[in-house]
C-alpha cells in the first residue's frame, strides 16, 4: 500500500471507488472533514444532521498545523483558509485585574521567543464562522448528500452480516452520544463545573465608548492588524480579539446555573457582570473589560457549559461498523487548543484507513486500526489540556517575569508536527498485523508513536486529576518528552 509524498497533492479522482458506504451523523468539524475526505478517498458518503441547517455561528478557536496539512489536496480550501487566517496577529498578556504583564508582540515573535520556528507555526487562531463556512462550501461543491432534520435515536449492528444500517456509520454528535452503548458501554459525561461566556459582534458597537475603543484598538504601526489579548486570573482566564470588523471576548468561569451545551443559548450582559468577580479573590476583573461586556449587543453572549468524559479506548462497535470520532470519542477543554485539531485529525485518519483496507470485507479491521492510531494520542492531548488549563488559571507571575513562556500553553511538536494521513499510510499494514496477532494496543510497538516520545500509556481519570488540582498538586503528565 505504501506511503504518499509529503507534499504530493491527490485531489478528488485520484483514488478509485472503494465501494464502501459511509454514513456520517453530525456536521461539526469532524463530520464535515470526514465527508469531504471520504469522498476524496473514493467512498460513498451520506450525511445526517438533526438541525434544519449547519450551524456556522461562534467566535474563535485555535487550529493546529496537523489539522490543516490535508488542504494540499484541496486548492480552493487552501486559498480560502490562507485568506481568513490571522497571519499578522499580535498578542498581549494581562492579569485579570488589568495589569499588563507581557507587552504586545507579533505572534510570530512570541513563537520565536518560545523556541519555535515562526516560519512553521504550530497553528493559527481562526474565526469559527469563517472556517465552518469554508468547510460547508466545499461539501456543497462536492454535491455531498446532506439530509437535514434527521435526529438519530439509536444505533444497531448486525455482526454476522457486517452491517450497521450502512456499511460504516461514523458518529460525531458531541459529548454524550447515543452510540456509546454500542461501542463500549455508557461513559458518563460529567459537568466540569465550568463554562465559557463567549461573544462575537461587529466592532462598531465599541466605537461609541472612547476608552473601550482606545484600549481594544488594533495593533501594528498603523493600528490595522488584529490583536489577541489574554487575561489570566485565579481560577479563570479570558481572551479578546480585536479585528477590523469584529470584536470577540471569551471568559472561563464557574457555572452559574444558566449554561447549556448549545451554541444558540444566550444570556445578557447583566448576568455576566453579576457573576464574573466570583472566585477571583480580592482583585476584581479589570473595569475596562467590564465596560466591554456592557457594550455587547443583546442576544449575543453564549454561556456554553463544559463537559468532559474519562478517556476510554473503545470507540468502535463489536463488529467494527460504528465508530465515534471528534467530541463523541474524546472531549477537550478549551484551554487545550486541541479540540478542533484532533477532531479533524480523526476524520482524516478514518477516511485513510478505510481507503487502505482494500474493500468492504476489511472495514472492521480499518476501523480498529484507526482507533489504535488515535486513542493514546488523544488521551495525551486531553491530559495536556488539563496541564495548560492549570497554567492559565494559576499563573505564577514571578516566573513569568523571568520567562514569558510560563504564561502560554504548551504547543509541543508531537502535536502540531503530526500528519494523520501520512501516518496512516506508513503504518497501516504494521498496525493491522499487530491486531491480527492479538497484541494489546498499549503493548503495540510495531510503529512509531504519534504522542510524546518515550510515553507509556497508563489509564487515568479526570477525577484523579481534579483531586490533584484541588490539593494544589501539579498535573502529572507521565513518562516521555511532552515538550
Amino acid at each position: 500500500m505504501g506511503s504518499i509524498g509529503v507534499n504530493e497533492s491527490k485531489p478528488v479522482g485520484s483514488y478509485p471507488s472503494s465501494g464502501i458506504d459511509v454514513l456520517i451523523v453530525g456536521t461539526g468539524l469532524a463530520g464535515l472533514t470526514a465527508s469531504i475526505e471520504c469522498v476524496r478517498k473514493g467512498h460513498n458518503v451520506r450525511v445526517l444532521e438533526r438541525n434544519a441547517t449547519i450551524n456556522t455561528a461562534g467566535d474563535m478557536y485555535f487550529m493546529g498545523l496537523s489539522a490543516t496539512k490535508f488542504f494540499k489536496h484541496w486548492p480552493e480550501m487552501s486559498t480560502e483558509f490562507d485568506e481568513i487566517s490571522l497571519h499578522n496577529a499580535w498578542i498581549e498578556t494581562f492579569k485579570h485585574s488589568g495589569e499588563q504583564m507581557i507587552a504586545p508582540l507579533l505572534v510570530l515573535d512570541r513563537l520565536r521567543d518560545a523556541g519555535l520556528d515562526p516560519d512553521t507555526p504550530p497553528g493559527t487562531f481562526q474565526m469559527r464562522p469563517l472556517v465552518y463556512k469554508m468547510f460547508v462550501n466545499q461539501v456543497q461543491r462536492l454535491g455531498v448528500e446532506v439530509q437535514f432534520g434527521k435526529r438519530v435515536v439509536d444505533y444497531f449492528e448486525d455482526v454476522e452480516k457486517g452491517r450497521a444500517g450502512v456499511l460504516t456509520c461514523i458518529r460525531i454528535p458531541g459529548v454524550g452520544s447515543k452510540s456509546q452503548k454500542l461501542v463500549g458501554g455508557q461513559v458518563r459525561a460529567m459537568s466540569s463545573g465550568r463554562a465559557m461566556w463567549r461573544a462575537a459582534f461587529p466592532r462598531e458597537y465599541i466605537l461609541q465608548h472612547p476608552e473601550v475603543r482606545e484600549f481594544f484598538k488594533m495593533a501594528g504601526p498603523n493600528q490595522d492588524q488584529p490583536i489577541i489579548r489574554t487575561w489570566l486570573g485565579p481560577g479563570t482566564y479570558a481572551m479578546t480579539l480585536s479585528r477590523a470588523d469584529t470584536m470577540i471576548w471569551i471568559m472561563n468561569h464557574d457555572v452559574t446555573g444558566s449554561e447549556e451545551e448549545n451554541w444558540n443559548h444566550t444570556v445578557e450582559a447583566d448576568e455576566v457582570l453579576t457573576n464574573m468577580d466570583k472566585g477571583v479573590g480580592p482583585q476584581p476583573w479589570a473595569p475596562i473589560f467590564k465596560e466591554l461586556i456592557k457594550l455587547t449587543p443583546p442576544e449575543t453572549i453564549i454561556n456554553f457549559e463544559l463537559f468532559w468524559r474519562n478517556p476510554q479506548p473503545s470507540w468502535a462497535s463489536p463488529g467494527g461498523r460504528v465508530v465515534e470520532i471528534g467530541d463523541a470519542a474524546h472531549s477537550f477543554l478549551p484551554a487545550s487548543g486541541n479540540g478542533a485539531t484532533q477532531a479533524i485529525e480523526d476524520a482524516i485518519s478514518i477516511a485513510s484507513c478505510l481507503q487502505l483496507c482494500g474493500g468492504g470485507g476489511n472495514v472492521a479491521e480499518a476501523v480498529r486500526a484507526h482507533v489504535r492510531f488515535r486513542f493514546v494520542r488523544n488521551s495525551c492531548a486531553q491530559k495536556l489540556g488539563f496541564s495548560n488549563a492549570e497554567l492559565l488559571q494559576d499563573t505564577d507571575w514571578s516566573k513569568v517575569k523571568l520567562d514569558p513562556r510560563k504564561a502560554q500553553p504548551k504547543l509541543p511538536s508531537w502535536v502540531w508536527g503530526h500528519d494523520p494521513e501520512i501516518y496512516a499510510h506508513e503504518n497501516y499494514e504494521k498496525c493491522v498485523a499487530s491486531i491480527r496477532a492479538g497484541v494489546p494496543f498499549d503493548k503495540d510497538d510495531s510503529f512509531p508513536p504519534n504522542y510524546p516520545p518515550g510515553y507509556k500509556y497508563e489509564p487515568w481519570s479526570i477525577e484523579a486529576i481534579m483531586d490533584d488540582v484541588r490539593a494544589g498538586r501539579p498535573v502529572q503528565l507521565g513518562s516521555g518528552n511532552w515538550d
